[in-house]
């Protein structure tokens, strides 16, 4: 077995702690539920950024989820404030495609920092449009009002980064979708064979 495959104990003891303590699994695998049901629609999934901060890292593992478990309208459009125009194609969308956005389609804005105007302007003007809009965002309250599911991911919570949340969303959403239930009880018995019981 890899370096990847294995779990140490930190990490088991946060994963434990977050299952029963904190709901953070469950408040990501929520969002990724949603984000996997209004996903359908190949090429209608929009994925952009803050200025500066184009979500790359988000946008190339939704696209493996897509492609490992066959799931084609969870691979995202990446949209770039200021894409440069000798990008190829894929790279180069710009804020215009938000304007263009319509029911069926999703908008999925991520935002370490609070969104600046020009941005919730173009997220309120998709939503009016019918655009289904998630919000991974770090506090923006004007964002999270604007979207119809948002995940907070407070700076100062210590267990989950920014980063870390977009990796469990993007690696929840590839997976089916299951009863709550279901999710909590797979968790824990994947906990469990790690070491031993989970005790609350």
């Amino acid at each position: 077995m890899g370096h990847h495959g294995r779990v140490d104990n930190d990490q088991v003891a946060m994963l434990r702690e977050v299952l029963s303590a904190t709901g953070w699994l469950e408040r990501t695998g929520e969002f990724a539920r949603a984000l996997r049901v209004s996903a359908r629609r190949p090429g209608g999934l929009l994925l952009v950024g803050t200025p500066g901060d184009d979500p790359w890292h988000l946008a190339a593992h939704l696209d493996d989820e897509s492609r490992h478990n066959d799931v084609p309208g969870l691979a995202p459009t990446l949209v770039r404030w200021e894409p440069p125009p000798d990008a190829p194609p894929h790279l180069r969308v710009g804020l215009d495609r938000l304007a263009a956005a319509r029911r069926g389609e999703t908008l999925f804005v991520v935002a370490e920092e609070d969104a600046p105007a020009p941005l919730l302007e173009r997220v309120d003007d998709a939503r009016r449009t019918g655009a289904v809009v998630l919000a991974l965002e770090g506090g923006d309250r004007e964002l999270a009002g604007l979207a119809h599911e948002a995940l907070t991911v407070p700076p100062a919570d210590g267990l989950v980064s920014f980063d870390g949340a977009q990796h469990l969303v993007s690696a929840a959403a590839g997976r089916p979708v299951e009863p709550r239930r279901g999710l909590r009880d797979r968790l824990a018995r994947v906990l469990a064979t790690i070491s031993g019981p989970v005790v609350d």
